[in-house]
């Protein structure tokens, strides 16, 4: 029960990280088997679920029949300014959800969407999280500071912050 418990405020962590991230990439394979990544706007719904992410996709858009033929995908999120940075891996799919779409709905997303929810090439993008990785250094800026004229010296150590892998079930 407590590995249960750890993994469960390992995805909560992760959560945390990449609530105020507003842009992700995500990856896909294309029809040659090459990897491609593309900026994804990003918000996190009110669920409690902290084992899918969910984005807003154009029906007719490129990555849609990349996903349906290979769900297999990655997200990745970077906090700069934080030092916080999240890798996750899952499985996409295409979903046409007006409940969920209407719940996650920001006006800033008409620039895709020009006839918002009602438009015909709205889609939602599901990704089932089953693996994650972040890297967390939640330290100040005069404490990274600090760490960086100290590694200049030879004591890297200051420098490193929280590294870990997150399992799903």
């Amino acid at each position: 029960m407590a590995a249960d418990s750890d993994r469960t405020k390992d995805q909560e962590h992760i959560f945390k990280l990449i609530k105020d991230i507003q842009f992700a990439m995500l990856t896909t394979t294309d029809e040659d088997g090459s990897l491609r990544s593309r900026p994804m706007a990003y918000k996190q719904g009110d669920s409690d679920s902290k084992t899918e992410l969910w984005f807003f996709t154009r029906t007719d858009s490129s990555k849609v029949p990349e996903i349906k033929k290979h769900s297999q995908i990655n997200v990745s999120f970077s906090n700069p300014s934080h030092q916080s940075y999240v890798s996750i891996s899952g499985r996409g799919e295409v979903v046409k959800d007006k409940a969920k779409a209407k719940e996650l709905w920001n006006p800033y997303l008409k620039a895709w969407f020009p006839q918002e929810l009602e438009d015909p090439n709205l889609s939602l993008l599901k990704v089932t999280i089953e693996g994650a990785e972040y890297w967390d250094s939640a330290a100040s800026l005069m404490v990274r500071a600090v760490g960086y004229v100290k590694a200049a010296f030879g004591d890297a150590s200051t420098l490193e912050g929280e590294n870990k892998k997150v399992h799903y079930p």
